[in-house]
């Protein structure tokens, strides 16, 4: 995502959150929205595994 609409992302997102949210509450939402667009631009950008792939790396196949 570009960063040029971060702060009109952020208003959005506050926007959809009920009246009384926490400022823990609304951290949370916003560093899970962070995330979720991070892991997109991996997808997008091809920095990605399979399961098949993770399960080797960490040992976890026979």
């Amino acid at each position: 995502m570009q960063n040029t609409n971060i702060k009109t992302r952020a208003h959005e997102l506050i926007d959809q959150l009920p009246e009384t949210v926490s400022w823990t509450e609304l951290a949370y939402h916003v560093e899970l929205r962070a995330s979720v667009e991070r892991g997109m631009e991996d997808v997008r950008a091809g920095r990605t595994l399979t399961s098949d792939e993770v399960k080797k790396r960490l040992g976890l196949t026979q």
